[in-house]
């Protein structure tokens, strides 16, 4: 197998929640673009259609699957339809996120709770449905959407629930990775910087300053420039890389 076979994920399904629009869209296309076939996963049906349709353009089969993760029956029913209809699940993404900007004596109960239900717990109860289906035939990939909110404190916003999840989703990976790596089960994470999506507006002038200007590279990175870290997580390319958490952002966090 030569060096680029083994970033073919050929024969190969990927469910990717939150799939519909920004780094979802993105990675659901990346791996498509890689050989997968995919698992569109999200809670808008019309743009969920929008991106399957997209990915049947590239030649790979698309299954759109809707439901509420936060739930464990929602859960159970996302993980049912995808393996009842697409068939065996050989990657898995764990995309699917919430961020609310608010200082930590203003952060509500709710608030709190919707993001970590969102981040963590949902990501928890599909690593549990899918890792067991991967645990039991003894091959399977999970990556995990982090961020470097798990390593700094992002300014000038304050998001202190975002940031207490995605350090949880990286040591949850690292925990995942130890147990499973004799099961055949490999989980790593991904944490990008700064990312321009509708849930980050990097080019806003008001956050140049730090988000931006404190960058080694000077630069904030469109979805489509993860595509290859993901791509490499997900694939034979990284056969070797388990509990991992791959930065990408530009130089961000080197200072």
């Amino acid at each position: 197998m030569t060096v680029i076979d083994q970033f073919s994920l050929a024969g190969r399904t990927a469910l990717v929640t939150g799939a519909t629009r920004g780094l979802g869209r993105a990675f659901a296309t990346a791996l498509a673009e890689a050989g997968a076939d995919i698992v569109v996963h999200g809670r808008d049906a019309e743009l969920a259609e929008e991106v399957a349709g997209d990915i049947r353009a590239l030649g790979r089969t698309a299954t759109v699957v809707l439901g509420d993760l936060t739930t464990t029956q929602g859960v159970s029913s996302v993980v049912d339809e995808a393996t009842s209809k697409a068939g065996q699940i050989d990657v898995l993404v764990n995309n699917a996120g919430a961020c609310i900007h608010r200082p930590a004596l203003e952060v509500t109960d709710e608030e709190w709770t919707h993001v970590l239900d969102t981040n963590v717990t949902a990501l928890w109860r599909m690593s549990q449905a899918v890792g067991a289906q991967m645990v039991e035939r003894g091959s399977g990939t999970i990556v995990n959407v982090g961020s470097i909110s798990a390593m700094i404190v992002n300014r000038p916003q304050f998001q202190p629930a975002y940031n207490a999840s995605k350090a949880a989703v990286h040591q949850l990976t690292r925990s995942l990775a130890a147990e499973w790596a004799p099961k055949g089960v490999r989980v790593n994470a991904l944490a990008p910087g700064y990312i321009k999506t509708d849930m980050s507006p990097v080019d806003e002038p008001q956050f140049r300053r730090m988000w931006i200007e404190d960058s080694a590279m000077q630069r904030y990175a469109t979805p489509d420039e993860l595509g290859g870290a993901m791509v490499f997580l997900a694939s034979d390319a990284s056969s070797f890389v388990t509990g991992s958490v791959l930065v990408v952002d530009g130089g961000y966090t080197v200072y």
